[in-house]
């Protein structure tokens, strides 16, 4: 009994050789536990939806972070081109929706006169972005659809959102 007593103490104490390769348990493990911090890190902690919408003929501003785009904003890093079409409002508006349904994992969440507010729901790791494509009053002559494009959560969004409203826009 004393002996295996003394040998377990023995074997906590033991130092792992550094020159001994880990077993392909422990390097997967490593390895998930690297990937999974990682990607806490990229996206943040928080999964709220912010506040959407259109306040006094503006959508939001983007917030500091590169993952969104608005046609409304004078920062060149945020700033996209809105779209612009010709006809009528409820034409381009059934045109936009029906480019919206096309798209996979994809949900209109809200379709108003003059505000359509849709959710993209990436393929792998089920980030949401938020679109919204707003229709302003013609002031100016030019028929022309303001936009922004935003993920929910995280930091970078590898250009996702800037792709996407280019992709829509050659459709459109």
């Amino acid at each position: 009994m004393k002996l295996s007593r003394l040998n377990l103490s023995q074997t906590q104490n033991q130092t792992p050789n550094p020159n001994k390769p880990l077993k392909p348990g422990r390097l997967i493990s490593a390895g998930f536990l690297f990937v999974l911090a990682g990607l806490i890190i990229l996206t943040g902690c928080s999964v709220s939806r912010p506040d959407l919408g259109v306040h006094n003929g503006k959508l939001m501003p983007c917030p500091k972070t590169p993952n969104c785009v608005n046609s409304q904003t004078t920062d060149k890093e945020h700033y996209i081109k809105p779209l612009y079409f010709s006809g009528t409002k409820q034409e381009a508006k059934e045109r936009l929706l029906k480019i919206l349904k096309s798209e996979k994992r994809t949900r209109i969440l809200i379709a108003q006169e003059n505000y359509i507010r849709a959710a993209f729901t990436s393929f792998l790791f089920r980030f949401v972005d938020d679109v919204e494509f707003y229709f302003p009053e013609e002031h100016t002559g030019k028929m022309i659809i303001q936009i922004r494009s935003a993920s929910r959560t995280g930091y970078s969004d590898f250009g996702v959102n800037r792709k996407r409203i280019e992709k829509i826009r050659s459709q459109f």
